[in-house]
C-alpha cells in the first residue's frame, strides 16, 4: 500500500491543528511554513480535508482552518480516504481465467472468488481496520508523553503572526 505524501501532511496538520484553540483559524500558508511545504499544494489536501468535514475553513483577514470534528472523531483512517480516496488497493482482473489456466481450470475454479484477491483483500481490510482504530487524538497524545511542551510550542508558533 502506498499512499501519497499528501496524507502525512494532512495527519500532520490535524495533529498541530488539534493544538491550536478550537475558535483560532490558521490559515494555509503558516500550515504549510511550519513544515516547509508548497501552500499550494498543502491547500489542496487542506480542501479535500474540508470536503470531508474533517476542517472546517473561513475566509477573511482571520481566517484559516480548524478541525471540523473533535480529534477524537478523527482517525487516520478518515484522513486517508479524504486524501486518497477510498479505493481498493488491489483489483483482481480474473487473469487465472485467461490462457492456458484458464483452459486447465476446472468448473469449480471459476466459481470460487480468486486466493490471490482473498489475500490481498483480507490484508487491506485488516490495514484500513487499524488505521480506522487510531485517531488524531491518540497521535497527538503519543507525542505529548514523549515530549510533553510539543504542543504548546507548536501553539506558540502558530500565535506569531
Amino acid at each position: 500500500m502506498k499512499l501519497r505524501e499528501g496524507v502525512e501532511w494532512a495527519v500532520h496538520c490535524c495533529m498541530n491543528l488539534s493544538w491550536i484553540l478550537p475558535d483560532r483559524a490558521v490559515p494555509a500558508v503558516r500550515l504549510a511554513e511550519f513544515h516547509d511545504l508548497p501552500t499550494a499544494y498543502l491547500n489542496k489536501q487542506l480542501n479535500a480535508l474540508g470536503r470531508a468535514g474533517i476542517v472546517s475553513s473561513r475566509s477573511g483577514p482571520r481566517g484559516g482552518f480548524r478541525l471540523g470534528r473533535a480529534p477524537e472523531e478523527i482517525s487516520l483512517m478518515d484522513v486517508a480516504a479524504a486524501i486518497d480516496g477510498s479505493a481498493r488497493a488491489f483489483l483482481c482482473t480474473g487473469i487465472r481465467h485467461q490462457g492456458p489456466a484458464g483452459d486447465l481450470a476446472g468448473p469449480a475454479v471459476h466459481r470460487t472468488t480468486c486466493t490471490v484477491a482473498q489475500a490481498f483483500s483480507q490484508a487491506e481490510l485488516a490495514w484500513r481496520h487499524r488505521l480506522a482504530d487510531r485517531t488524531i487524538a491518540a497521535l497527538a497524545d503519543e507525542v505529548r508523553r514523549a515530549d510533553p511542551a510539543v504542543p504548546d510550542q507548536v501553539r506558540r508558533w502558530f500565535d506569531q503572526t
